[in-house]
């Protein structure tokens, strides 16, 4: 056996990569890493136990330069007598760093349905120690935290809408380029050199050709292992973060009946914490809850300065969203645009349903049995929300309130402004922008969630029926960000 497959050996076994009876498919480029990959493994499998194939993609990027190498990976295949999975996902070529994360995209949903297929229980990829001392590097260089530090990990979990089936392994994080292009030459085996990776255009190029030789020549080769040795380091931190404070993940979608939007973080549970914590619990709270928001260092820093600072101030992200800083706590808000675009309107049946994606819940118009009603059907609380049927027509509008509506509440001296109501009650924001009222036509304003409908509208305790207004989750709505 070659040292480097032992060194192979040891290390799946080690780290239970792979375990016997898997199906396992090599994604194979053509390039030295991935062929090396392939011929160890080939070498290695029964030991191993398990059962191999070959996985290509062509992307199209380098017209005929590519589908030559997929002749050589199916070539290859045959010479090895292992099977082929091969598709052709094409890309447009560009100049702009994105063309390589679209092209991993696509790999990656290919794997997926290979896995979905049962045609391979595992991917592995041939990602190397000069790999992640690129990534590291590319990393450091844009901007990252710990986790970023973290680089290549050695394994994760290919799913599609929740469902997980299969997983990607790359063993191979532990050796260098070089060594396995020894090993290639050491058994007359060819190997395609992609053009592309010559193209400085890219910025993995330019650290490759340009920043690591310099690294080299000023620190020593061994620059690029202590690298690779930072993400290890910084893939433990983050395992360590992640399993063992479970403080800074528990953030949840809006309960039902309250406000649409992402759920407020609290000023006094920031505040309780140490400074790594704070960072972090910011960081998984705008993750959670700010769709499409790029977190960076400053970003965290710009709000834990919100934090620290005096109620009623306001900041605009990137991505179209904003935090509000309350007495009590942080939240988030469309930026200003959104917020003036922020309405809505929608006809509800009586009775009848509507979904009310602004809010991300259902509205429902229900006829309860008033008897009923008044025992168990409708929680207390919400009692003196129902309505006589007889008094309305057979539609309602609901939609969010807006300047100038008034309402009248039951237990209330007098008619007041919507935006005093909810001001009495200390909801401000986008929840006050977004909250519902329902307009029934020659009427007004008949119900705003949350208040008792006005006397000359409520269900009289002897009528045989009354009209409920509830509403509860809509799973399948987005909410608003």
């Amino acid at each position: 056996m070659h040292e480097l497959s032992a060194q192979l050996l040891k290390t799946i076994r080690g780290q239970e990569l792979i375990r016997p009876g898997d199906r396992v498919a090599v994604a194979v480029s053509g390039g030295a890493d991935s062929v090396a990959l392939l011929r160890l493994l080939v070498e290695i499998r029964a030991e191993l136990g398990i059962l191999l194939s070959v996985a290509h993609v062509n992307h199209k990027l380098r017209g005929e330069e590519s589908d030559e190498d997929e002749r050589f990976v199916a070539d290859l295949a045959r010479q090895l007598g292992l099977e082929l999975h091969s598709t052709v996902a094409p890309l447009e070529p560009t100049r702009e760093s994105g063309t390589e994360a679209a092209a991993r995209q696509l790999r990656y949903d290919f794997f997926c349905q290979l896995a979905r297929a049962k045609r391979a229980s595992k991917i592995a990829t041939a990602h190397t120690i000069d790999d992640q001392s690129e990534t590291v590097l590319l990393r450091i260089l844009r901007g990252t935290g710990i986790r970023g530090l973290s680089g290549i990990h050695p394994r994760f979990i290919l799913k599609q809408q929740g469902r997980v089936f299969g997983e990607v392994v790359r063993p191979l994080l532990g050796f260098r380029r070089a060594e396995l292009e020894q090993f290639l030459v050491g058994l007359g085996q060819a190997w395609r050199e992609d053009s592309s990776n010559r193209d400085l255009n890219f910025l993995r190029n330019r650290v490759r050709h340009l920043v690591v030789p310099v690294l080299k020549e000023s620190f020593g080769a061994t620059a690029v292992e202590n690298l690779a040795d930072l993400a290890e380091i910084a893939r433990g931190e983050e395992e360590y973060w992640n399993h063992s404070h479970p403080e800074i993940h528990t953030f949840r979608p809006p309960a039902p009946g309250k406000a649409a939007g992402p759920a407020p973080v609290e000023i006094a549970r920031i505040g309780s914490l140490p400074l790594a914590a704070q960072r972090r619990l910011v960081r998984e709270w705008l993750e959670t809850s700010a769709s499409g928001l790029t977190v960076s260092f400053r970003t965290i820093e710009e709000v834990l300065d919100l934090a620290r600072g005096p109620a009623g101030k306001r900041i605009e992200l990137a991505g179209g969203c904003a935090l509000r800083r309350t007495q009590r706590d942080l939240r988030i808000e469309p930026a200003r645009e959104k917020l003036r675009r922020a309405e809505y309107e929608y006809r509800l049946p009586v009775p009848g349903q509507i979904e009310i994606p602004e809010l991300g819940i259902r509205i429902e118009a229900v006829l309860a049995d008033r008897v009923l009603a008044n025992r168990k059907l409708v929680p207390e609380p919400e009692r003196e929300q129902l309505l006589d049927p007889m008094q309305l027509p057979k539609e309602v509008l609901i939609r969010n309130w807006r300047p100038g509506d008034r309402f009248w509440p039951l237990h209330t001296k007098s008619e007041k402004k919507v935006k005093e109501l909810l001001a009495e009650r200390r909801i401000s924001g986008m929840e006050r922008k977004l909250w519902p009222v329902a307009v029934a036509e020659g009427i007004g304003l008949v119900w705003v969630r949350g208040f008792a409908v006005p006397a000359g509208l409520q269900s009289p305790s002897g009528a045989p029926t009354a009209l409920w207004i509830r509403e509860s989750p809509c799973a399948a709505i987005s909410r608003t960000r």
